[in-house]
């Protein structure tokens, strides 16, 4: 099998092509990965550096804007799983132009071109955000769409591009939507990733609003798991969640990392809420597990841990 994964030097897809390529994931021993990414901020190619030398992994430096380069990697490929995109929610306050472009159009160059070569299968990956907000419950995957902010309407956008050119052209297209996902190598402007690294500092950690924000966690291997279940196993046209179970309000899980790295408490520090900031987010997992066999494996408190290790080894990582 030959698989090309956009935006495969990012934190979830250099995760899943290291799965990929080491073994971690066994129905795969001579799968054969293209990685196509455009190493913007947060793409760096040393996320790969663990497989660099395997002969399975080809590396293609671009944008999946460019109609010509994209044409041009992806024939002779069997699957697409689609993870390049514009992903940090305060950018997209300050800036929605690249969202839109990126992640919409950008999608829709890759959905043109597995439909011009005949890819046999091709995976959307999304978020649990395009749904906006929920106060109780969880959502199911055919609840409406409601974004808030422009990532989760441009990532909305997207997954409706994808699921349209499943009904229109019969692209056996599949789409996605995860949690919040954690784990070494997250680009330090995500929260996990950046009070790890400040408290670790000796430096302080805003946290938005009263901090009473839930989310549901779970680790990204845990993730590309799911990913790799919905490339091999899901329905073309259907939308399958991918979770942790763990929900935590943004307090939780600072007063976690405060332990974690022996901070003083008093670091967190409040700060004024981001624009348009969603309450919570619930997904059920239900149609993942029963179609897929989909489960959570890494205990979160066991993942965190790990993950504020792996920080604590890796300073650099911090981002300001």
């Amino acid at each position: 099998m030959r698989i090309l994964v956009t935006g495969g030097a990012g934190f979830i897809g250099s995760t899943l092509v290291r799965m990929l390529l080491t073994g971690a994931l066994p129905d795969h021993p001579d799968t054969l990965v293209t990685v196509l990414d455009a190493l913007t901020y947060a793409g760096r190619r040393d996320n790969l550096d663990p497989v660099a030398d395997s002969p399975r992994l080809r590396f293609v430096h671009g944008d999946v804007r460019d109609e010509a380069l994209v044409d041009s990697v992806v024939p002779g490929h069997d699957a697409i799983v689609h993870l390049a995109a514009e992903s940090h929610v305060d950018r997209s306050i300050a800036a929605a132009a690249p969202f839109v472009s990126t992640n919409v159009l950008g999608t829709q160059v890759i959905l043109d071109a597995a439909l011009r070569h005949r890819i046999r299968r091709v995976l959307c990956v999304s978020t649990d955000e395009v749904y906006g907000s929920l106060a109780h419950g969880a959502w199911t995957e055919d609840a409406p769409l409601a974004p808030r902010s422009p990532y989760s309407a441009s990532k909305a956008g997207a997954d409706l591009l994808a699921l349209a050119y499943h009904a229109t052209h019969g692209l056996r297209v599949t789409v996605t939507r995860g949690a919040n996902t954690y784990g070494p190598r997250q680009h330090g402007e995500k929260i996990v990733p950046r009070f790890t690294t400040r408290l670790l500092a000796g430096r302080t950690a805003p946290l938005y609003g009263d901090g009473h924000h839930v989310r549901d966690w779970f680790h990204v291997t845990d993730h590309c798991r799911g990913l790799d279940l919905a490339l091999r196993h899901g329905r073309p046209g259907r939308v399958y969640h991918l979770a942790g179970g763990t929900e935590l309000t943004n307090a939780e899980l600072a007063a976690r990392l405060v332990r974690l790295t022996g901070a003083d408490p008093a670091l967190v520090t409040p700060v004024a809420d981001r624009k348009g900031h969603d309450r919570r987010y619930a997904l059920d997992t239900t149609r993942a597990r029963t179609e897929l066999g989909f489960t959570p494996t890494v205990a979160f408190d066991e993942g965190l841990a790990e993950t504020v290790a792996w920080y604590r080894a890796h300073p650099d990582r911090a981002t300001d």
